[in-house]
């Protein structure tokens, strides 16, 4: 996931056997503040631990933040990811932490896809059953091929593409930098509308492309958001190749959380970030308060106050100034301004556990599965259909939406969401009973409810670029006045690549390599990090 933006290899710089750098014996034992235990905090807390510091996380709720693992009652194994939920292979740093704590994976169940057994187009009120998209009619794949017609025309993008699969980084700030200014102002929708791929069709294979779209299904909740987003999505393959966690994405936060850090300095062999905490995280935040040159107090919801030369602020970026008393001189006013502009996507799960995969089934009558993985215009939206095999309970996943359509849900009790819910799907599947086959307590979500998140993940309007620029940039700090060093921001909300795990990953990295720089530390010249790097591969300022 080489993001054109700022295209360092943060899996190259993790594999690399020099480290990820150093801090001086002096430093050993400094605690660090880190804001949040979602993904973000987690592999900042570990990183910072293995280098001999001492983290101290702060967490409002349960570690994992929006990757959340709901569990059915009484059925070991079974879950439901109610926040991240599919990983795409390109999230080479993500999967490095994967991997290290010993984690299984298997494919995700998106719309053709080929491990998908079979895929359901329900629009308009007609409906379409697929394996591959030659099964679909012509209509599609002429929507399909104006989609690719429309990126190669008004984005470069098989240069685009081909450069970050060659990890031409030259190029691909070339050709990302020209785009940029042309495309900051520019929508989603608006990019289609003026294409001549989609302005030739008529407004039928827009508004098709909107309800089933590419990849992971239809994206029209995404037309207001700036093409920018789009394009680092298929840029680097987010939206391709998918893959879930065996057992829920949660067990990756928790499990380094638990797991005795390899090649650890200054503390004993053994040691994990469980181990340092003495079993659970520090109460949640309610004031940061700048005391002085590296000195920041942090106060807890209980009131306990603890003064650290570094913090890490890994939660959504909202929550500083609308869930706690944040001393304004922490951060610029144009910060400010980023962070409380910054446009939050919200989004509505509901999943129920059944007592098989009934799917599988082949129906008689027509010789095709009984059930499929669902698009449609209808309520739902998007259903996906997961098992591990055939003898044991299944999990579908009602209903995926998202903004207006995860809005219509919010006000609604859960077991009246799944009421409506099984009642649109009646419509595509009149001979299907899921209603017999369900067991146990439907589970759901509404991430904009949540007080902790107040919505799914951030998502740039047109225009918003010279606000994210800023935030990712911040952990550069050398030219920063006294009072706003030392606050590292990071999370997906933070990186290019919103709502994709490979970002909280990332930026994480990078508040690690500001704090080790703040101590005195360094990397080393064979394996430079993130911000040795920076003036070579930054991105793009914008005039303001």
């Amino acid at each position: 996931m080489l993001v054109p933006d700022f295209p360092f290899g943060y899996d190259e710089f993790l594999a690399d056997p020099a480290g990820t750098g150093t801090v001086p014996e002096s430093a050993y034992g400094q605690e660090v503040a880190v804001i949040g235990a979602g993904l973000a905090g987690v592999v900042t807390a570990y990183e910072l631990m293995k280098k001999g510091l001492k983290p101290v996380i702060y967490e409002s709720a349960e570690i994992g933040g929006r990757m959340r693992t709901g569990k059915f009652q009484g059925a070991e194994g079974v879950v439901a990811d109610l926040g991240a939920m599919r990983f795409p292979i390109s999230g080479r740093s993500f999967y490095h932490y994967v991997d290290k704590v010993g984690l299984e994976t298997a494919p995700f169940p998106n719309p053709l896809a080929p491990n998908t057994p079979s895929t359901v187009i329900d629009l308009k009120g007609a409906t379409h059953y697929a394996e591959t998209i030659d099964d679909l009619p012509e209509f599609y794949r002429e929507v399909a091929d104006s989609w690719n017609e429309a990126l190669k025309e008004g984005a470069n993008f098989t240069k685009l593409q081909d450069a970050i699969r060659e990890r031409d980084t030259a190029t691909i700030k070339n050709i990302w930098n020209e785009l940029v200014p042309h495309l900051d102002e520019v929508s989603f929708y608006g990019f289609l509308a003026q294409s001549e791929a989609f302005r030739s069709k008529p407004y039928s294979y827009r508004e098709a492309f909107g309800q089933v779209g590419f990849g992971t299904g239809g994206w029209d909740t995404d037309f207001p958001n700036s093409i920018l987003e789009i394009l680092r999505v298929v840029s680097t393959e987010c939206d391709d190749h998918q893959r879930r966690i065996i057992g829920g994405a949660q067990q990756l936060p928790v499990r380094l959380w638990k797991r005795a850090a390899e090649n650890i300095v200054h503390w004993p062999e053994g040691t994990s970030l469980e181990s340092l905490h003495n079993g659970s995280p520090m109460p949640g935040v309610a004031r940061l308060d700048r005391l002085g040159p590296e000195q920041i107090a942090v106060t807890d919801k209980w009131g306990t106050k603890r003064i650290y030369p570094a913090v890490v602020v890994t939660c959504q970026p909202w929550l500083l100034s609308a869930r706690m008393q944040t001393d304004e001189k922490l951060f610029s006013q144009e910060t400010w301004m980023a962070m409380d502009r910054s446009h939050f996507m919200l989004s509505s799960k509901t999943f129920v556990m059944v007592d098989r995969p009934f799917w599988r089934d082949i129906d008689p009558k027509t010789g095709r599965n009984t059930m499929s993985m669902t698009l449609t215009d209808r309520m739902t939206r998007g259903t996906y259909l997961m098992d591990e095999g055939p003898d044991k309970p299944g999990v579908i996943c009602l209903s995926y939406t998202w903004m207006d359509d995860a809005l219509k849900w919010l006000s609604v009790p859960i077991d009246d969401r799944v009421r409506m819910m099984l009642d649109s799907l009646k419509n595509i599947y009149p001979d299907v009973d899921i209603a017999s086959h369900i067991i146990g307590e439907p589970i759901t979500v509404s991430w904009e409810s949540d007080p902790n998140f107040m919505g799914a993940f951030n998502g740039n309007l047109p225009g918003h670029y010279r606000y994210q620029e800023r935030l990712f940039s911040h952990f550069i700090q050398d030219e920063l006045p006294d009072d706003e060093k030392g606050i590292f921001l990071a999370g997906d909300g933070i990186s290019w690549t919103a709502a994709w795990a490979e970002g909280a990953v990332t930026t994480g990295l990078n508040a690690v390599w500001g704090v080790t720089r703040q101590f005195g530390g360094s990397t080393t010249p064979e394996n430079p990090g993130p911000g040795d790097r920076f003036e070579e591969l930054r991105p793009l300022r914008m005039p303001i």
